[in-house]
């Protein structure tokens, strides 16, 4: 990735947090990017931002819980540059309460974004990598992969299931010029909190914000690794000790857990309505 002005990047979930902090990021570093998420609006403004200092980009809004929704994106993106050099698998929803009161049309919605779009955007662009013997595939996850707590059931699976996606890939590809890699991140200030309050039963606040991390240093580390390919990379980097958290305090974890979590009040929130997306052209970014 030494000369990224030649080089098209796919993005999931750039509409805010840390899809969109490396949108700029890679945008300013010269490389052409190609946004999806749900919300329109939100993709056309960063798109806007970043031609407006020169950077090239487009969007597709997409609703990647939907099979036909990746596959148009994938259809676009090849329709109008033929390849894609860098793939960062970054949407992802989460959910927090108890697992017992969690609806299944959550429960599948983390499974569909969280998994199912990761591993069939992988499917679609990995063999074109391959053919090409160029490409990176960066895949989103979270130390709550390999540190399962109270409340994030369903997440922090999602998240397992990550990391050992990629590590059986990255041993696969290991000696070729196709790359994969993970970014294990702790607490980030994103609107992920607020999406995982809303989606939960009661309301109830996901704890450890209070030492989340900025989108932009999850970006630094996203475009650190295009430069110096890994299977794994944690931010900020003392997250690398999570693992052994688990294995030597999990008996801890055992008895407070279940105490944070029954200690975080229900809040009344609104209910959202269901989100409807229209298909863009990536040409122009203008609605079909």
């Amino acid at each position: 990735m030494k000369n990224y002005c030649d080089k098209i990047a796919l993005i999931t979930g750039a509409s805010s947090g840390i899809g969109a902090a490396t949108a700029r990021l890679l945008a300013e570093k010269g490389m052409t990017l190609v946004l999806t998420a749900r919300r329109e609006d939100k993709l056309k403004e960063l798109t806007g931002e970043i031609c407006k200092t020169g950077g090239k980009a487009s969007f597709i809004p997409a609703d990647l819980t939907l099979a036909e929704d990746r596959q148009r994106v994938h259809d676009s993106v090849l329709k109008r540059f033929g390849r894609v050099d860098v793939l960062i698998n970054n949407a992802g929803m989460g959910y927090y309460g108890y697992t017992a009161e969690m609806p299944w049309r959550t429960a599948r919605e983390i499974i569909q974004l969280n998994m199912e779009a990761l591993v069939q955007l992988t499917l679609m662009f990995l063999p074109q990598m391959q053919k090409r013997g160029l490409g990176h595939i960066i895949n989103i996850s979270s130390i709550a992969g390999g540190l399962p707590n109270q409340g994030v059931a369903m997440y922090s699976a999602s998240k397992a299931f990550v990391d050992a996606f990629t590590t059986s890939l990255y041993r696969e590809l290991k000696g070729s010029a196709v790359h994969v890699s993970t970014v294990r991140p702790g607490a980030v200030t994103t609107g992920f909190f607020d999406t995982a309050q809303v989606v939960s039963t009661g309301g109830r606040r996901t704890p450890g914000e209070g030492g989340a991390i900025s989108p932009g240093k999850v970006a630094r580390r996203i475009s650190w690794l295009l430069d110096h390919p890994r299977r794994v990379a944690y931010v900020p980097r003392i997250m690398a000790v999570s693992p052994w958290l688990e294995i030597l305090f999990g008996w801890a974890i055992d008895l407070v857990g279940p105490v944070l979590l029954r200690h975080q009040k229900p809040l009344t929130i609104p209910v959202l309505k269901p989100l409807v997306v229209q298909p863009v052209d990536v040409h122009s970014g203008q609605m079909k």
